[in-house]
C-alpha cells in the first residue's frame, strides 16, 4: 500500500522542542527509507514541509509510522492512498491490434 503524504508545519505550534523535532525528520525519513517504509522524501519550498511517499504493508503500519515522526504534534497532514495506474488492462494500442 502507497501513500502521498503532505505535511506542513504548524507555525502556531513552533517552539524549542518543535525546533529538535524538525532537527531529527532526515534521519528519522533516511531510517524508513532504508528499511524500504519510505520511497521518496521532498521538500516543499515555502510551505515548511514535506511530501513523503510511503509504501507500507497495511494502513495500521502506516498509522504507527506516521505517529512516530517526530514533528507529528506539531504539524498538519494530507494524506492520499494511491494506486497503481497499471491494472493489469492492455493499453489502447493492444487492444486494437488483436
Amino acid at each position: 500500500m502507497k501513500f502521498l503524504v503532505l505535511w506542513k508545519l504548524d507555525l502556531g505550534r513552533v517552539n524549542e522542542a518543535t525546533a529538535r523535532a524538525v532537527a531529527r525528520m532526515p534521519a528519522y525519513g533516511e531510517a524508513l527509507e532504508q528499511q524500504g517504509k519510505v520511497e521518496c522524501r521532498y521538500h516543499v519550498v515555502g510551505a515548511h514541509g514535506g511530501a513523503w511517499i510511503y509504501d507500507v504493508d497495511s494502513h495500521e503500519e502506516f498509522e504507527a509510522l506516521l505517529g512516530r515522526a517526530p514533528v507529528f504534534n506539531a504539524a498538519t497532514y494530507t494524506v492520499y492512498p494511491l494506486a497503481d495506474m497499471d491494472m493489469g488492462v492492455p493499453a489502447p494500442e493492444a487492444r486494437i491490434a488483436d
